[in-house]
């Protein structure tokens, strides 16, 4: 086997004049084709942009696409070199013949005409396009940056994304709020209902100064974050440069501009109060009681009852024209009855991002006042409450 793979890289270098060839794992490329294809635009007045490059020297493959707001260089494995190159792949065409292949070996053969796809029964050729023409997307150079656990970040992406609000234009609220420390990372999202704040270690490498303005990153940006991380990754370096974040992990460089605008004062959001009533609940448990009891819910009348005490969490959704709901789950708090009207899609928004088998804590003051979740790991969300009277 090795005899014939070094005869086809000797031939293949005599004849093809600096011809691009590799062969790849099907599977392994496309997960990360689907990576880099998330970036490029499906419209663009630059046609270039609808392609991904594709760079092969010294023994790696990295795939490169941008949409000039957001752009990202992902490493792709299994892919064995027989001549370096460099092409660019069309997002549409290549992106369906990685998924309608049944090979899982395909041969890539590209030179200034096009590129030429090879599988064990099928063959397929795709014009080609100046590599040199792609705008350059940047790798990760900073000396001045944090490290953070990579799985703390995917968990910190996954726990505030869902409470932004792309469409928002009153405040910068299409994305995610990123408060870089000496030794912690605060990340928050918010949407003005709802608020999602998680904090974790970070370490600040070199000389990391604070930034004059707040580094909220775009949510599309940090979904292909979260997207990219994997469980064996062990560090992710960030750096916040001017307008833009720099984010990288051991296969995945993204760079992205950060979101305008003024995000508003989060930490006036969280009541301050003495002695608010915790009642500590079951995710999972809890987690269902609540779809329960919305599912009688209507667009008019979304709101569910929740009212605490004595042992029990009493849950009652009404809306004329849809029926009502009465869920009970027995709970460990034997206080006196308190009772809020919140929107369960907020509610199921933040436990369906937790471990059903743990347990939080819900902090609550009376049914006019912010409602507020814990967790025993630096995640907190609050909810604004709806309105008791129908």
């Amino acid at each position: 086997m090795s005899v014939a793979v070094s005869e086809e890289v000797r031939t293949t270098k005599r004849s093809s004049g600096g011809q691009m060839k590799i062969q790849c794992n099907r599977a392994k490329m496309l997960e990360a084709f689907d990576i880099a294809a998330a970036v490029a635009p499906k419209r663009s007045p630059k046609a270039v942009l609808q392609n991904i490059k594709l760079e092969v020297q010294d023994g790696t493959a990295v795939l490169s696409a941008t949409d000039l707001e957001v752009g990202v260089r992902i490493q792709v494995a299994e892919v064995q070199t027989l001549a370096p190159g460099t092409a660019l792949l069309p997002v549409l065409r290549f992106g369906a013949i990685l998924r309608e292949s049944t090979d899982d070996m395909l041969s890539l053969e590209a030179d200034p005409q096009g590129t030429l796809v090879r599988g064990e029964r099928s063959e397929f050729k795709l014009p080609g396009e100046n590599p040199d023409e792609f705008p350059a997307v940047a790798g990760f150079a900073e000396k001045n940056y944090h490290e953070v656990p990579a799985r703390l970040l995917k968990e910190m992406i996954r726990r505030t994304t869902f409470a932004t609000d792309p469409q928002s234009s009153r405040y910068a609220l299409g994305g995610v709020l990123w408060e870089l420390e000496a030794d912690k990372l605060i990340a928050v999202g918010t949407d003005g209902r709802r608020l999602a704040k998680m904090e974790g270690p970070a370490l600040a490498v070199g000389e990391v100064r604070g930034s004059e303005q707040p580094t909220i990153v775009p949510t599309r940006a940090l979904q292909l974050i979260e997207r990219s991380l994997s469980d064996a990754d062990a560090e992710v370096q960030l750096a916040a440069t001017g307008n833009n974040i720099i984010v990288q992990s051991p296969r995945l460089t993204l760079t992205s501009r950060l979101v305008d605008g003024r995000f508003p004062r989060w930490r006036d959001v969280f009541p301050r109060r003495d002695q608010p009533i915790t009642i500590d609940l079951p995710v999972g448990k809890f987690h269902t009681a609540v779809r329960q009891a919305a599912i009688v819910t209507s667009e008019e009348s979304r709101g569910v009852d929740f009212q605490f005490g004595e042992g029990t969490a009493v849950f009652t959704g009404q809306a004329a024209e849809t029926g009502q709901s009465h869920v009970e789950l027995t709970i460990g708090y034997t206080g006196s009855k308190i009772a809020i009207m919140l929107d369960p899609r907020y509610l199921t928004d933040f436990l369906r991002v937790l471990d059903p088998d743990k347990t939080f804590q819900l902090e609550i003051k009376d049914s006019e006042s912010a409602a507020v979740c814990h967790t025993d790991d630096g995640y907190s969300y609050v909810i604004m409450p709806m309105a008791r009277d129908r």
